[in-house]
């Protein structure tokens, strides 16, 4: 009896979730998962092809998906094929809404060994348009706007990508890795802290001090932090009170960090 009672309730639960799904949905429709192209090939890789090749043909392609998709569209609009039209309609709007991630990490490309040398005014735009956009960003009292920032990251890497020699690189690196914090992504965050004073060892941003903190107080990272701590008061470039306290953490490390290293 009770495995008759069980067997009705799933059959009531199977219909309805069935009946969550409109009329002519297209659910037999869906490309199964697996399914590469239409042909069921494996497109193929140049071996040639580095990071920057793979993601530069990655965008390519996704500005040609969504193209393709508000096409199509726009031909069962036309045509008056209301059923498609809503299938094409679904898929463009899930594909609006699925993340899209810059993989290119532009101070890691750059590498450690850049100099901040030279004015270029191009280079002083770029900076005054995301220092701009940053602003705007905490406009508000409560709310920040993340967007902005994003914007903001875009044209800071932009300034790195094509002025490397500008002496505007430590400041846009600085600025970036604090937006990267922001977003609590902390090992993007350090590597950008670090390039600011690796580029300009005489910046005057307190770089040493925001990695340093990340490491210790975000990451756990303590061995890296206590050395970045020591720098800090060696280098002496930052506030009175960031100076004493990682002169605090270098006492408190001091003895932990061969021990637990959980201080």
């Amino acid at each position: 009896m009770a495995r008759k009672i069980l067997t009705i309730l799933l059959v009531i639960i199977m219909n309805v979730l069935v009946g969550c799904y409109s009329a002519d949905s297209g659910r037999s429709q869906l490309v199964p998962t697996g399914l590469t192209d239409q042909g069921g090939t494996v497109l193929s890789i140049p071996a040639e092809a580095d990071e920057a090749d793979l993601v530069e043909q990655l965008a390519i392609n996704r500005e040609a998906y969504k193209e393709a998709m508000g096409t199509l569209v726009g031909y069962y609009n036309k045509t008056g094929n209301s059923m498609k039209l809503e299938w094409a309609e679904t898929e463009l709007n899930k594909l609006n809404k699925v993340p899209k991630y810059n993989y290119i990490i532009e101070a890691s490309l750059a590498g450690p060994d850049l100099k901040a040398a030279a004015s270029i005014t191009e280079a002083n735009y770029f900076y005054d348009q995301a220092r701009n956009l940053e602003e705007k960003a905490h406009n508000m009292l409560v709310y920040v706007n993340d967007n902005m920032l994003r914007l903001a990251l875009a044209k800071y890497n932009k300034l790195i990508r094509k002025h490397p020699s500008s002496d505007k690189i430590d400041d846009a690196a600085y600025r970036a890795g604090a937006i990267y914090e922001h977003f609590n992504d902390y090992t993007i965050a350090i590597l950008y802290y670090k390039r600011a004073y690796q580029w300009n060892s005489e910046t005057p941003y307190p770089a040493r001090f925001k990695a340093a903190y990340v490491l210790d107080k975000k990451l756990h990272r303590r061995a890296e932090a206590l050395e970045l701590y020591k720098q800090v008061v060696a280098v002496n470039i930052a506030s009175k009170a960031q100076i004493e306290y990682a002169q605090k953490r270098i006492d408190q490390l001091s003895s932990s960090v061969e021990g637990t290293g959980n201080d």
